[in-house]
């Protein structure tokens, strides 16, 4: 039947471990799919865990979204294995100063990325190995002939066997076509 098509639309968390993690996606009988990323509106990867640098000194950045994370002992445990990646890769580290008006509760752990949290994204995309596209911005989706046509504020529309939406629900819900 030949390869398929799969498109991610959103280069946030979500989409980049969806890519990374997605062994649905390449998993099965036959060859594995070939996988594309769009981000919807930004230039570059993080969505909403964007890491912007300073136009006058590089070396200067912050993070648009979370600054930290907190793990609970739950998700310690149920998420192991991403924390171990993340720490091992040194994109994670353990934050040891104090957080004003923090209340921990036992068990709780918090880390920082040195990086920025959008190296997060940027590990999960890399590992992806998919094709990134930015900018694209997703204005329908058709069922035509079996597959999922997108179409795009610029460009031709394209065909998908399976298309995954990881932006906000308010952006999925002002898209139009048959989804």
């Amino acid at each position: 039947p030949g390869m398929a098509r799969v498109l991610i639309v959103g280069a946030g968390l979500t989409g980049s471990l969806c890519a990374a993690r997605g062994r649905f996606l390449r998993e099965g009988p036959g060859p594995p799919g070939r996988v594309a990323v769009w981000g919807q509106r930004l230039a570059t990867q993080g969505g909403r865990m964007t890491t912007t640098s300073s136009p006058h000194n590089p070396q200067s950045t912050v993070d648009l979204g979370a600054q930290y994370i907190t793990r609970t002992p739950h998700y310690a445990q149920k998420h192991q294995s991403f924390y171990d990646e993340l720490l091992a890769h040194g994109i994670l580290k353990p934050l040891t100063s104090p957080i004003e008006g923090t209340v921990m509760k036992a068990g709780d752990c918090n880390f920082v990325a040195p990086q920025g949290f959008s190296s997060i994204i940027k590990h999960y995309l890399k590992e992806s190995g998919a094709a990134i596209c930015f900018r694209q911005c997703v204005t329908q989706i058709n069922l035509r002939n079996d597959k999922w046509e997108v179409s795009k504020e610029t460009g031709s529309p394209e065909q998908f066997d399976i298309v995954v939406l990881t932006m906000p629900v308010p952006q999925i819900l002002l898209l139009q076509g048959d989804i």
